[in-house]
């Protein structure tokens, strides 16, 4: 959470971060600016301080909503800098960047996070290093401070994303209605009113206009495959495959509010009916669901829930990758994954042994265990949201049944 950044600042030695860049996609920004949408914009943040805001003149009505207290960039001129080093754009940047720091006495040891082309983050950080008399650049891999504190929400956050799960819900809703006002001829085809098959490209299509109908933004796109398609994790579907009564259809949702929140939803259906195998898939996929949620704890490593989810349909007979890592049927990815601003972010519940993350009151993230058998064409995998709320108890923000068979 940001109340913790001071708390992580000293863990890490820092005195100062810089979180800069423009504004679109740059996810650590974003946190900082508390949904305000800029173009772009520097935050620094010194340890023991609140926030300072520096921005452009013509965003500066809508930066006073981040609550911050702001610097205009025209402050420091920085068309006259630029001539001032004889058109040395390296070196003006370098100038402007050490007068913010001397106006806003920033020094000592400071981090750098943000969205920057990667050469050019690494050329103007150096030169920046070199020319401060003050203070130091100071970089992170992998677990960076802003990660770490974005891996706990707050109430606030939490109630985003509830909300971004109830419209997604929604969504799914509203495409299960779609499927339904579609009958099936003798052959188990969906038909159009044009009597052609329905398509899931016909379905994609449809479900990217609800998705804009409910307020939210696609951009990681989603899964909705069928058969021996939705038996390969990621495959997000064949667009001319028609939708067939019985067949295995998996439905993966990952929508965001606008530059925000996301959230991911899975269920696997069948419509009209469901096969013998497919019903024991499914129900062995439930039965993992429930084990787990009822498993979760505060401190406990987030490793050990793969692990689990191993052990647990090891014993229902399929192949996991707790006994093969290369495995491609079975059990073949991981449980779940952080829920923020990124689709993917903290806790990471990956077993090897650079994850040593515990589950901690404010950690949102996903429980999706799947079973996946491409050579019979089936496949399952459900879904849910879990957040780990203040006493500690797992809270699940997913609002949909499991229902397997969809009646037509």
């Amino acid at each position: 959470m940001k109340t913790d950044l001071d708390h992580l600042m000293e863990a890490r030695d820092l005195d100062a971060i810089v979180v800069s860049g423009k504004v679109l996609g740059n996810t650590s920004l974003i946190y900082m600016l508390n949904g305000v949408h800029l173009t772009s914009a520097q935050v620094i943040q010194k340890r023991g301080g609140g926030p300072h805001l520096i921005v452009s003149p013509i965003e500066r009505e809508e930066a006073l909503a981040a609550g911050y207290p702001l610097t205009l960039t025209t402050q420091y001129n920085f068309n006259e800098l630029i001539a001032e080093y004889q058109g040395d754009l390296l070196a003006a940047t370098v100038e402007y960047q050490q007068r913010i720091f001397e106006d806003l006495d920033v020094r000592g040891r400071i981090g750098f996070y943000g969205a920057r082309d990667q050469g050019e983050s690494y050329v103007f950080l150096n030169a920046l290093n070199a020319a401060m008399l003050y203070g130091e650049v100071v970089g992170e891999f992998g677990e960076n401070l802003l990660l770490e504190a974005r891996a706990t929400k707050d109430a606030a956050e939490v109630a985003r994303i509830r909300e971004v799960g109830r419209r997604t819900a929604e969504v799914v809703r509203q495409t299960l209605a779609f499927l339904q006002q579609h009958p099936a001829g003798a052959d188990e085809i969906l038909r159009r009113p044009d009597g052609a098959a329905l398509t899931v490209g016909d379905v994609h299509g449809h479900i990217q206009h609800l998705i804009a109908a409910q307020g939210l933004e696609n951009p990681e796109g989603f899964i909705f495959s069928t058969g021996r398609d939705a038996a390969v994790p990621h495959n997000k579907g064949t667009l001319s495959a028609p939708i067939r009564l019985g067949e295995c259809i998996i439905f993966d949702i990952y929508p965001r509010e606008v530059n925000g929140y996301f959230f991911d939803m899975t269920r696997t259906f069948c419509l009209g009916y469901a096969p013998e195998p497919m019903q024991r898939l499914h129900q062995d996929v439930q039965d993992v669901m429930a084990h787990i949620k009822a498993a979760y704890r505060v401190g406990e490593l987030a490793r050990s829930y793969q692990q689990m989810a191993c052990d647990f349909f090891k014993t229902r007979g399929h192949p996991t990758l707790g006994d093969d890592p290369a495995t491609l049927a079975g059990y073949v990815h991981g449980l779940g994954h952080g829920v923020g601003l990124n689709i993917h972010e903290s806790p990471g519940f990956q077993d090897n042994d650079a994850n040593l993350t515990v589950l901690q009151p404010g950690h949102v993230f996903t429980l999706e265990p799947g079973l996946y058998y491409p050579d019979q064409g089936i496949a399952c995998r459900l879904e849910d949201v879990i957040w780990i709320d203040p006493d500690g108890v797992a809270q699940t923000l997913t609002d949909f049944p499991y229902d397997l068979v969809i009646p037509m």
